[in-house]
């Protein structure tokens, strides 16, 4: 990749619901080691232009380039470079905390998975939880549990809706370092937040979407 190219270049995007607009010429560049936060309120279509990107919503018109070239989610650049959490995951009931991180480390072909997987545990607040399953977490742990299936794998990209969800005032905290380190890393980071301290505390700069009338 060029140093001039973009990590992710979204150009003229524009999506419909039916006839109604949601999202009208959208343009921003992101770059790796940068972080952008999509701001504004409910309905303005900031999980939409999430789920245009990694292939949940269809665009009506523009572009998505990954790394200059257009973004197709069944590409192995994007199942390998992209890492997402959109909506709540759906956890198998019957692996633990641990077993969940572990099978995601395997499958992108960690090297070292149980190494991996109890740092990431530790530094994410859950090595005391490593052997419970999903249901007997909290909430919040739950959601610490999500962030970290992204953690777990290879990225380039991290695409994030609302990451705050559910996280208590210490566990924002930890997530705002945690992207900071991931952004010292290269990775390069999308987000969307009605957390205004995590808003300023990670993002490099900030998309401001309306609702269209």
């Amino acid at each position: 990749m060029s140093k001039a190219t973009p990590r992710l270049a979204i150009k003229d995007l524009q999506h419909k619901y039916g006839d109604r607009p949601v999202i009208e010429g959208l343009t921003f560049t992101l770059r790796a080691g940068q972080a952008i936060a999509l701001v504004g309120p409910n309905g303005a279509g900031k999980t939409t232009v999430l789920k245009c990107i990694v292939g949940g919503a269809e665009p009506a018109a523009g572009e998505i380039l990954l790394d200059g070239t257009p973004i197709d989610e069944r590409a192995e650049a994007v199942r390998r470079d992209v890492a997402t959490l959109l909506d709540d995951l759906d956890f198998f009931p019957d692996l633990t905390a641990a077993e969940h991180l572990d099978l995601l480390a395997r499958a992108h072909g960690n090297a070292t998975p149980e190494d991996l997987v109890d740092t990431l545990l530790d530094d994410i607040g859950l090595l005391a939880a490593a052997d419970q399953l999903p249901g007997s977490l909290s909430s919040g742990q739950r959601r610490r549990l999500a962030l970290a299936t992204t953690l777990v794998r290879p990225r380039k990209l991290l695409v994030l809706d609302e990451p705050e969800a559910r996280l208590d005032v210490d566990g924002v905290k930890w997530l705002a370092e945690r992207l900071i380190q991931e952004k010292k890393s290269g990775t390069a980071i999308l987000f969307a937040s009605h957390e205004p301290s995590l808003v300023e505390a990670v993002a490099d700069s900030i998309v401001t979407l309306t609702p269209l009338p």
